[in-house]
C-alpha cells in the first residue's frame, strides 16, 4: 500500500509544477503581447528613479544610495539589539568637533577583545589589592557599546579601564608622530638667516612661547611612563603654577640685579665726587692754617722786636728803680699772704 502512494504523490507533483509553467509561459507571452501592441520594451529603466542598493545588514532591504549610511547605522543598531526609544536618545558627538583639532578613535569589536585579552594576561592570576586580576576581566567578545547603559551593562569596570588606556595610549603616539614630522619639515636655512637678521633681544612673550614648545616635546618624550601619564588634575594645575612661578621669580631676579648695579654705579660715582670735595676741602684748611700759621709767627716776632726795642730805649737806672719796685710789689703780697 505504501509503496503504491508514493509514485502517485510524485505523479501528482510534477502534474501541478507543469500546469504552473504552462501557466507561466502563457502569462509571459500575454505580457509580451500587450508590450508589442503598446510598442513599450520590458527592459525599460525609468532615469528619475533613484539608484538602489542593498543593505549589508539585512540581504531583504534595498535602500537608495543618498540614504544607505543612515539605514546602516539604524540597521546595525536594530540588529545589535538597540530598541527605538535607544535609537532616538543616540546622537552621532562628531558634529561638535568639525571645527575642532580633537582626535577621534574609532573602536570595533575584534579590537576591543584583543584590548581586553592583553590587559587581562598583564593582571595578577589571584586576588589582590589595589589591582584588577584576571576574574574582572571579561572572558568572551562583546559588542561595541553605543550607549551609556551598554557600556556598563556589558563591560566591567577593568574592561573600561583597559580601554581608556589602550585610547589614551594610542592618541599621545599619534600626537608625538605628528609633532616630530612637523619637527622634519622646519625650513633651517630660512631660519638661520631669520635669526642672523634679527639680532635683537628676544622678548618676554617670544621666551614664554619657546619655554612652552619645550615643556611640550618633554611632556611628549616622558608621556610614555604610566606614572606620569596618570597624573590628576591637581597635579597637573600645580605644575603649570610652579612654571609660572619660576618665570616670574626669575624676572624678577633680573630686575632686582639691574638695580643693584644701577644703585652700586650711582654709589661709587658719588663716592668719587665726595672724595674730590674732601681732598679740595682738606687742600683749603691746609692753606688757611698755612696762612693763620704765618700770621702769628710774624705778630710773635713783631712782639718781640718791640720788646726788645723798649729794653734797649730805657736806661741802666729807670731799670734798677724797675726791679726794685717789683721787688717790693712781691714783698707786699707776701705779707699780704701772712
Amino acid at each position: 500500500m505504501s509503496g503504491s502512494v508514493e509514485p502517485q504523490t510524485l505523479q501528482d507533483r510534477l502534474d501541478c509544477l507543469q500546469e504552473l509553467t504552462e501557466f507561466t509561459e502563457k502569462c509571459k507571452k500575454q505580457i509580451n503581447d500587450i508590450f508589442e501592441t503598446l510598442g513599450w520594451s520590458p527592459d525599460y529603466k525609468d532615469p528619475n528613479q533613484e539608484p538602489m542598493e542593498q543593505c549589508p545588514y539585512d540581504p531583504g532591504h534595498r535602500v537608495p544610495v543618498r540614504s544607505m549610511e543612515k539605514h546602516k547605522a539604524s540597521c546595525m543598531l536594530q540588529k545589535m539589539g538597540y530598541s527605538a526609544e535607544e535609537q532616538a536618545e543616540m546622537y552621532d558627538p562628531s558634529v561638535c568637533y568639525e571645527n575642532c583639532s580633537v582626535r577621534s578613535f574609532i573602536m570595533d569589536k575584534s579590537t576591543q577583545h584583543q584590548v581586553i585579552l592583553k590587559a587581562r594576561s598583564a593582571a595578577p592570576m589571584m586576588r589582590m589589592e589595589g589591582v584588577f586580576w584576571q576574574g574582572q576581566y571579561s572572558g568572551q567578545p562583546v559588542d561595541v557599546p553605543q550607549n551609556h547603559k551598554r557600556a556598563i551593562c556589558d563591560l566591567t569596570v577593568a574592561d573600561r579601564l583597559a580601554l581608556y588606556d589602550h585610547v589614551i595610549t594610542v592618541n599621545q603616539q599619534k600626537e608625538a608622530a605628528s609633532s616630530s614630522n612637523e619637527d622634519l619639515y622646519v625650513d633651517l636655512v630660512s631660519k638661520l638667516q631669520r635669526d642672523d637678521e634679527q639680532n635683537e633681544p628676544k622678548t618676554h612673550l617670544e621666551l614664554m612661547a619657546e619655554m612652552r614648545d619645550y615643556k611640550r616635546r618633554r611632556q611628549s618624550y616622558r608621556a610614555k611612563n604610566v606614572h606620569i601619564t596618570k597624573k590628576s588634575y591637581t597635579e597637573v594645575i600645580r605644575e603649570v603654577i610652579n612654571v609660572h612661578s619660576e618665570e616670574l621669580a626669575r624676572q624678577w631676579k633680573d630686575e632686582e640685579d639691574e638695580d643693584e648695579s644701577t644703585r652700586s654705579e650711582h654709589s661709587s660715582h658719588k663716592r668719587l665726587l665726595e672724595e674730590r670735595r674732601s681732598a679740595s676741602s682738606e687742600s683749603h684748611h691746609s692753606r688757611n692754617r698755612r696762612h693763620r700759621s704765618r700770621e702769628r709767627s710774624h705778630d710773635r716776632d713783631g712782639k718781640k722786636k718791640k720788646k726788645k726795642k723798649e729794653r734797649d730805649s730805657r736806661s741802666p737806672d729807670s731799670r734798677h728803680h724797675h726791679d726794685r719796685k717789683k721787688k717790693k710789689k712781691k714783698k707786699e703780697e707776701r705779707e699780704k699772704e701772712k
